[in-house]
């Protein structure tokens, strides 16, 4: 007879959360032993932290150069005419000869000396070597009230740079981690792999873990980026750029977790639909161009407010025109709110859509499968 500690415990089967975090596993396991992830991400994380630093020297430098003053030597009452002028540093010298020399020497940038018949005040010729200091020529013009019609914007090189920052993360993460997707599923297509699973995990749980898998690589990934440049900021003293970027980041990532879903799942459908890794291309280019259109509309609108107004709107683009135009300070409180709605409806939807797609194409194999036919089943 058989006592209850010999009988064999059948195992309980897993949930639906386990299984799917199960499928995540693998995906994520492949993927970090992939060398050739490890090492893009390497070089990615590389170029970042090169691009901070090298903006925290730009800064720094140019904070030195504008706190050294411009050495100028004076003769007599040649001075004056820079008495309400900033920058430079007046050396006095006994007459032109040895302001002259000073000149030649290296000592001084340039000199200031009374002009013939002039009062030495208003008055003053400047002697240098090969060029005149344009700032003292500048500080000794007299200039005109000027009125501008349409001024430029004086942050427009930062507002691109934030705007190509948050459009290259959100980009090379859809792009890269939507196609690893599409590739992964044509390959266990192709194998018959997809046989197997299918015969023990449900088609719509397969798909939520291979999206779930890439999600989490994705946005770790994207934190380690965001981490690194915040840190770099911090370390290179660039806290006036760290203070206006930290609300626009928050934005940023909830941004990239719903858009990133919204691209994958479509990523993982149009891969079903093909048979071979050759003709990936075919199914998956009009994502990749969802993909690519909405970033360069950014990066070449970024500074026109009505476009930049629509594209926050549009699912495809307000992962990156949202978070831009918060940092520019050009949206109400309430339009991210209802821009995260607008994009969370659209996720849900692609995935309903992307779910069935995969579903009916999966074990549809040889010729591709067109769209028509993966939506009827």
């Amino acid at each position: 007879m058989s006592t209850p500690n010999a009988m064999t415990k059948k195992k309980a089967p897993l949930s639906t959360p386990g299984t799917t975090w199960l499928v995540a596993e693998r995906e994520i396991q492949a993927r970090l032993r992939s060398k050739a992830f490890l090492i893009s991400s390497g070089f990615m994380l590389l170029v970042i932290l090169a691009g901070v630093l090298f903006g925290g020297f730009q800064a720094s430098q140019a904070t030195t150069d504008a706190a050294e003053d411009t050495p100028i030597a004076v003769v007599d009452g040649a001075g004056d005419a820079l008495a309400s002028a900033s920058g430079f540093e007046l050396v006095d010298a006994a007459d032109q000869e040895a302001a002259e020399e000073m000149v030649r020497d290296g000592d001084v940038d340039a000199a200031l000396v009374p002009a013939a018949g002039g009062d030495g005040q208003a008055d003053v010729t400047i002697i240098a070597n090969e060029d005149a200091p344009s700032g003292l020529v500048s500080a000794l013009s007299v200039t005109p009230e000027v009125t501008l019609l349409d001024p430029s914007d004086p942050n427009y090189w930062l507002n691109y740079l934030v705007a190509y920052g948050f459009g290259l993360v959100f980009f090379l993460a859809a792009l890269t981690f939507g196609s690893t997707i599409a590739q992964s599923v044509v390959e266990e297509k192709s194998t018959r792999v997809v046989e197997i699973l299918m015969s023990a995990i449900p088609v719509r749980i397969l798909l939520a873990g291979k999206v779930l898998g890439n999600s989490v690589l994705a946005f770790g990934q994207t934190a380690a980026m965001v981490a690194l440049t915040l840190i770099g900021l911090t370390v290179t003293g660039q806290t006036e750029l760290l203070s206006t970027l930290g609300a626009p980041v928050v934005w940023f990532v909830a941004f990239f977790i719903l858009g990133f879903v919204l691209i994958a799942a479509l990523f993982a459908a149009t891969g079903a639909m093909v048979s071979r890794q050759e003709d990936i291309g075919s199914t998956t280019t009009p994502v990749t161009m969802l993909v690519m259109l909405p970033f360069f509309a950014v990066i070449f609108l970024f500074d026109n407010e009505f476009w930049m107004q629509v594209l926050s709107y549009v699912p495809f683009s307000s992962p990156v025109a949202m978070p831009v135009r918060l940092f520019q300070g050009t949206a109400l409180w309430w339009e991210p709110l209802l821009s995260l709605a607008v994009l969370l409806v659209t996720t849900f939807a692609a995935i309903a859509v992307g779910a069935k797609i995969y579903q009916n194409s999966l074990l549809k194999m040889g010729a591709r499968v067109s769209l028509k036919e993966a939506l009827r089943g």
